[in-house]
């Protein structure tokens, strides 16, 4: 079974990420946990949400869902930190399922020796490429790969642009397994696992955590304000934006999936775990009942690295 095409086609979700890489970028300097200076290209009304500034543009989104920005924000402050670990600590190849407007291949610095592979439907490639800096584009390191999965293969793809199955890779899926079917995402690590069978990967996934249904205060740091009602309006609004929330986890679940193929989960967190790490060494630590940790994130390793290719 080939990956969904749902994956790859959340522009309305990418645009939204890209909008709080913005909002995070325009803080002062010594209070910002990253830096985005291509996001707003990404950004319908940029121009409005920069008149607006760091400090209304959250406050705004306090009111809406507290939490809401540092969890994006340290989501993407946590696979930066990964890829650079990851970089230095050997890693050859990366791979960005669903890439969208993920700017990571520009915006870390990473090492000219590690090839990083962009990987999308072609329209939402070709959207963002027509947005970016013609000079980003020449970044001889980054390979786009377009797959049309009603009749491309991800392996063939990936493997046709010069992905080499032999060099330890690092592979993200950030922010999509809620959109999509739980037998996708099942398809997605398995063809992962089966590509990767001759050298060591490491692998990072989000997910939605199943509490989100069945007892949504869970999710939600203590005294969270009206979180059964906050956690419906999130999903309604992802709903009516086109992008529903079909999939949910619990931490067993993800681990038994990874476990099958090949993989052991290294780190399992929230905002709640990276709140101390990120937001108070600039000042701004949420509360306890500011806390947004209805989605995890997850570093998972893989077994092999030893097993010829058949």
């Amino acid at each position: 079974m080939a990956l969904s095409n749902s994956i790859f086609l959340k522009d309305g979700t990418a645009q939204g990420v890209a909008k709080q890489r913005l909002i995070e970028t325009l803080a002062e300097p010594d209070k910002r946990v990253i830096i985005d200076t291509h996001a707003e290209r990404f950004v319908i009304g940029a121009s409005f949400v920069k008149l607006m500034g760091h400090k209304l543009n959250v406050w705004l989104a306090q009111k809406i869902a507290p939490g809401f920005h540092e969890h994006i924000i340290s989501r993407t402050r946590f696979i930066d930190e990964l890829i650079k670990t990851s970089s230095t600590d050997g890693a050859e190849q990366y791979v960005i399922l669903g890439a969208g407007y993920d700017l990571r291949a520009h915006r870390l610095n990473l090492p000219s020796s590690l090839r990083i592979f962009e990987v999308d439907q072609p329209e939402v490639q070709n959207r963002k490429r027509s947005k970016l800096p013609k000079e980003l584009l020449n970044s001889t390191n980054v390979t786009y790969v377009t797959v049309d999965f009603t009749h491309q293969s991800l392996t063939k793809q990936l493997v046709d642009a010069g992905f080499n199955r032999r060099k330890s890779t690092i592979f993200t899926l950030e922010g999509v397994s809620q959109y999509i079917t739980k037998e996708a995402i099942s398809s997605t690590i398995q063809e992962i696992a089966s590509l990767t069978q001759a050298a060591s990967s490491t692998f990072f996934i989000s997910y939605v955590d199943e509490s989100l249904e069945k007892n949504p205060e869970a999710c939600f740091g203590k005294g969270y304000p009206k979180a059964a009602k906050r956690a419906k309006l999130i999903t309604n609004l992802s709903a009516k934006a086109g992008e529903p929330w079909i999939s949910f986890y619990s931490a067993e679940e993800i681990e038994s999936l990874l476990s099958q193929n090949g993989y052991s989960v290294k780190e399992n967190v929230t905002l709640e775990n990276l709140n101390s790490h990120y937001f108070a060494p600039v000042g701004r630590a949420l509360p306890e009942n500011e806390i947004f940790k209805l989605e995890h994130f997850v570093v998972a390793q893989s077994h092999f690295g030893s097993k010829p290719i058949e």
